[in-house]
């Protein structure tokens, strides 16, 4: 069996790195439009999906989907467009009691601040 040359085993270990990060970029760069509903006042339950998507498909916003997650709603648009239109009805579709909160993309300046904040010991 032949002894293959280290570039060969350099370039194979580049092409891997390549690869996963071609698969983990869009992942980590993910920006996704939601919103997430959650009933404030202890008794309140949250509303039917399926009434939250009618009474915003009348208005002609674009919903990809809505589901639950934990103890409150999550609905998930097409644009951030879409998503700000969607707070705005859902403001006057909802009695008082719902809080409807923006799900904000994290932007990489984030974990570097994250990072930057952390304490490093090394000895």
């Amino acid at each position: 069996m032949a002894k293959r040359p280290r570039w060969q085993y350099a370039l194979m270990l580049s092409l891997l790195l390549l690869a996963l990060c071609a698969v983990l970029v869009p992942y980590l760069l993910r920006t996704e439009n939601e919103l997430r509903i959650h009933a404030v006042q202890q008794g309140l339950s949250l509303p039917d999906g399926f009434y939250v998507y009618q009474r915003l498909d009348e208005r002609g916003i674009r919903i990809k989907s809505i589901t639950p997650e934990g103890d409150g709603l999550v609905i998930r648009l097409d644009s951030p467009e879409q998503q700000l239109l969607a707070r705005e009805a859902l403001k006057n579709i909802l009695p008082p009691g719902y809080v409807i909160a923006l799900n904000e993309p994290l932007h990489p300046g984030h974990w570097v601040r994250k990072f930057a904040h952390a304490p490093l010991n090394l000895g």
